[in-house]
C-alpha cells in the first residue's frame, strides 16, 4: 500500500495528519518547518525533506497550505518540474484560498496529467482533532468520490459541491456566517460586560437559548474567560474576510456586515493580535469604549 502524502502540518494538518495515521493510513509528511512533524514521526508517520519526495512516492496527496503563495511555493506550478510531480497523481486541497486561484490550480494540474478536489474543510483546532471537521468537495464525479473516502477519518460529513470551484465558494459563504456570529457574539459580551453582568451567567443562558451552537458555545466559554489561546486566528480571519470580500465582488452581492467585521479584525491584527483566537475581537469593543470614556 502506497502511503498518503500530506503537506502542510500546522495548526489544522496535524490533528488532520494523526487522525489519518490513527486509521492505520502509512503517510509521509512534510512541512516548511521541519520540527512540526516530529509529533507525527512519533506517531507512526515517515516525515520527507522536500514535497518532491512525497509526490515521487504518493499517489494521492493531501494539501493544508495556508494561502496561494505556500501552494506555490510548494508546487511551483510555473517550473518545468510541475508536470513531472503532479503528473497521475490526486492533489486534495484543504486549506482556503480564493476560488479564482483554485480554478486555475485545477486547470494548470489537469494540463500535466494530474487529479485536483477541492476539500476545504470547516472547524476549528477541536474538531479537527474530534474528527468533527465538514468537508465541502469539488472536482469530477469520480475524483470526489475517491476523496470523500480518503478524507473519511477525519470528517464528520462531507459534501459534494460539484464542479471546482463550488468548494471554495461554498467554504467562503459559510465562513462569511460564522464572521459575522462569532463578531456579534462578542459584542454581545462586550455589552452584558457594560451593563455588571456576569460572563459565565450570561454564557449559561445563551447556551440555553435556542441560539446556541457548538461554536457559540466554545465561543463564549472564551469570551466568559477571556482565553484567547487559538483555535482560529484572527490573522486567519482577516484573510478570510478577504477572501470573501473579493468572491463577493465577483458575483455582484452586497456585505455591509462582512465590512463591519473587516474594521474589527483589521484593528486587532493592527494591534499585535495576530495569533490569538478570533474571540479576542471582543477586545476590540473594550478599546473603542476606553477611547470614548477617555475622548469625552
Amino acid at each position: 500500500m502506497k502511503p498518503l502524502g500530506f503537506l502542510g502540518v500546522g495548526l489544522m494538518g496535524t490533528p488532520m495528519a494523526l487522525n489519518l495515521l490513527a486509521a492505520d493510513i502509512p503517510m509521509l509528511v512534510w512541512n516548511r518547518s521541519p520540527g512540526k512533524v516530529s509529533e507525527l514521526v512519533a506517531a507512526g508517520a515517515t516525515a520527507a525533506a522536500t514535497p518532491a519526495e512525497v509526490f515521487a512516492a504518493c499517489e494521492t496527496v493531501i494539501m493544508m497550505l495556508a494561502t496561494p503563495d505556500a501552494i506555490d511555493a510548494v508546487l511551483q506550478p510555473y517550473s518545468s518540474a510541475f508536470a513531472k510531480m503532479v503528473g497521475g497523481k490526486l492533489v486534495i486541497s484543504t486549506g482556503t484560498a480564493s476560488p479564482v486561484y483554485s480554478a486555475r490550480l485545477a486547470q494548470a494540474i489537469e494540463r500535466a496529467g494530474g487529479r485536483y478536489v477541492e476539500a476545504p474543510v470547516s472547524g476549528s483546532k477541536q474538531q479537527a482533532q474530534d474528527k468533527q471537521l465538514v468537508a465541502m468537495v469539488a472536482g469530477s464525479p469520480a475524483d470526489v468520490a475517491e476523496a470523500r473516502g480518503i478524507l473519511q477519518p477525519i470528517c464528520r460529513e462531507t459534501f459534494d459541491c460539484g464542479a471546482i470551484p463550488g468548494g471554495l465558494t461554498m467554504k467562503l459563504a459559510v465562513n462569511h456566517f460564522m464572521i459575522v456570529m462569532v463578531s456579534g457574539l462578542a459584542e454581545a459580551f462586550h455589552f452584558a460586560d457594560a451593563a455588571g453582568l456576569d460572563p459565565a451567567a450570561f454564557r449559561d443562558v445563551l447556551d440555553a437559548t435556542p441560539m446556541a451552537s457548538s461554536v457559540s458555545r466554545v465561543k463564549a466559554g472564551k469570551l466568559a474567560s477571556r482565553d484567547w489561546t487559538p483555535q482560529a486566528t484572527t490573522a486567519d480571519v482577516l484573510k478570510n474576510i478577504k477572501l470573501i470580500d473579493d468572491a463577493i465582488s465577483q458575483v455582484g452581492a452586497t456585505s455591509p456586515l462582512l465590512h463591519a467585521c473587516f474594521d474589527l479584525f483589521d484593528e486587532i491584527v493592527s494591534a499585535g493580535e495576530s495569533g490569538a483566537d478570533m474571540a479576542a475581537v471582543a477586545s476590540v469593543f473594550d478599546a473603542r469604549r476606553l477611547r470614548e470614556k477617555v475622548g469625552a
